[in-house]
């Protein structure tokens, strides 16, 4: 009888299943279930209480929906019974975090907190909790603690501290009630198997969690809170598991929400971009793969630790046993583009792309993809939902600079690309500056299959070659991996990340080669972003934060 594992991928819009065979990574089929609830950064569902600037909430019962019909719909199409599903993966968009009673409610599953913003789930992209990343490292230079190096040196508004501190100082009574504060990818493994497993590479990322040093000291949150002093027994947990354990087994109720069997292995959860890792056959270091979509995730390896000045995480045992994991990331990139889409390209090229049958965003690629570097005179900076690396400031926004009356729609929509592209040229010099050589890039993502003009961009522009996924849905097919190593070698499963990697993952043969001519012609324009990425981001002019101070104010004035 044959064998497959599910993976199942929450990401930002929805959540996606796929079905996996075991022996050779076929992709059977997948279902793609949007969140009713989308992201609520305006008003919570029923209420006409604005929320404030910078706040992204999402609805837990649209994880459970994914769980419910995403499952049924992968079971019914494949036409497999559930007795050949032996493992379960799941990955979550991280650090999207949630407050739940002791038994995993959610707080705004009770009638009493439906109208309240701070019960609901903040999602990674919620950056309204800025003042207490602020807050988080003044306190943590002022006491000198060395934790902090493994995050680049200054916590994110993303973390889960500072969400949790704002919670407390913006509605007490919701932290107060809260029994955890959970990560919504072990939350959804406590849905499938009815206990608390926290993940490590969740607690090492987003919760300044070492496997060396543990949390912080009850002294450290103390200084940030009194209240917080006993945040970590009270809120979090100290039993942390690797993301190769088997977590647990589907209970009854979660066998009947998701027409599987009791008893089916279900992997400890994992971070998206983590567990994308393994799916395109990468398990020792040097190898930087880049997770592209709505905003984009860089992760690699190294058998050494070392700490970089704003990258996001270095975490031990963070995707491999026995390697380094290190995290970097940009805040926006696939949003980048539909935000240009949606709110600044002339209703000519949507009836051009209607006519040609095309998206509009290939309609943008066709008219500029023949473009030189530099040709456009525009260049632009990609923080147009903060900067997550290697500045780690959500209040920096974008720039364009370089238009005329000649400028084309087209054209800035390359100059935003080319943003993105230099972006993570600056992580990249900044890993190789702090002694973590990158030897080869990969890309895995909707992005990185759709768009071959901005993959050369990316070759050209880091000087590198890129190799691309042949899995639409790498981070469900890296939970499904990690799914096979729960079940086990005596079910059919692996033993190993390292096996399941070699046998059920795999690559294009299309190769992104750096053209010697755009590469010459991009390190001129990188001197002038990184002239324009220090000027703005470093403090030299924060013109950008007094105009979103003033922006907030005026939103704030007209409540």
């Amino acid at each position: 009888m044959k064998k497959y594992t599910l993976g199942i991928d929450y990401g930002t819009l929805s959540g996606r299943v796929v079905l996996v065979d075991v022996d050779n990574g076929e992709e059977i089929c997948f279902s793609v279930v949007e969140y009713k609830h989308s992201i609520m950064d305006t008003y919570l569902p029923g209420s006409k209480v604005r929320l404030a600037p910078e706040t992204a909430l999402q609805h837990p019962a649209d994880y459970l929906e994914v769980l419910k019909s995403g499952v049924a719909e992968v079971l019914r199409v494949s036409g497999i019974s559930n007795e050949q599903i032996i493992g379960i993966g799941v990955d979550f968009t991280s650090c999207t975090v949630l407050p739940v009673d002791s038994d995993g409610t959610p707080l705004c599953f009770l009638d009493e907190f439906k109208d309240r913003p701070h019960a609901y789930v903040k999602l990674w992209k919620h950056h309204a909790a800025q003042y207490e990343a602020d807050l988080f490292n003044e306190v943590t230079y002022k006491r000198g603690e060395d934790f902090i190096k493994r995050y680049g040196g200054r916590m994110s508004s993303e973390w889960v501290v500072p969400k949790a501190m704002q919670i407390l100082h913006e509605d007490e009574e919701i932290y107060n009630r809260m029994a955890k504060f959970i990560e919504a990818g072990d939350w959804v493994v406590w849905q499938l198997i009815g206990e608390e497993k926290r993940s490590l590479c969740q607690a090492g990322y987003k919760a300044v969690w070492s496997k060396k040093d543990g949390y912080p000291s009850k002294a450290f949150f103390a200084a940030l809170d009194p209240k917080m002093e006993n945040f970590v027994d009270e809120k979090l947990s100290h039993e942390i598991y690797a993301t190769t354990d088997c977590a647990g087994y589907l209970t009854r109720e979660a066998a009947s929400l998701t027409g599987l069997l009791e008893g089916t292995a279900v992997a400890v959860a994992n971070v998206d971009a983590h567990v994308a890792l393994p799916a395109v056959k990468i398990t020792g270091p040097g190898k930087m793969l880049m997770i592209m979509g709505t905003s984009t995730c860089h992760i690699m390896m190294s058998e050494e630790e070392h700490f970089i000045p704003g990258v996001g995480g270095v975490v031990e045992d963070g995707v491999v046993p026995g390697y380094y994991a290190y995290e970097a990331g940009q805040a926006c990139v696939g949003d980048h583009f539909d935000w240009f889409v949606n709110n600044c390209v002339p209703k000519a090229y949507f009836d051009e792309a209607k006519e040609k049958g095309m998206d509009v965003h290939q309609i943008l690629v066709d008219k500029v993809k023949d473009q030189l570097p530099g040709e456009s005179g525009l260049l632009a900076l990609d923080w147009w939902n903060g900067n997550r690396s290697v500045l780690t400031d959500a209040d920096l926004t974008g720039l364009l600079i370089g238009a005329t009356l000649q400028t084309k729609p087209e054209e800035i929509y390359r100059a935003l690309i080319e943003a993105t592209a230099f972006g993570t040229k600056i992580i990249i010099e900044a890993f190789k500056e702090g002694g973590v050589p990158i030897n080869e890039l990969y890309a895995a993502g909707g992005i990185s299959q759709k768009n071959a003009m901005m993959m050369q961009i990316y070759a050209d522009v880091t000087n590198t070659e890129i190799r691309i996924s042949s899995s639409k849905q790498a981070p469900a097919l890296g939970a499904a991996l990690f799914g096979a190593v729960a079940a086990g070698a005596a079910k059919g499963g692996y033993g190993s990340i390292e096996e399941a990697s070699e046998k059920m993952s795999r690559l294009q043969d299309t190769v992104y080669i750096p053209n010697k001519e755009n590469v010459a012609r991009y390190n001129l324009l990188f001197k002038e972003y990184k002239i324009l990425h220090d000027y703005f981001g470093r403090g030299e002019n924060d013109v950008m934060k007094r105009l979103k101070e003033l922006k907030n104010n005026a939103i704030n004035e007209k409540k």
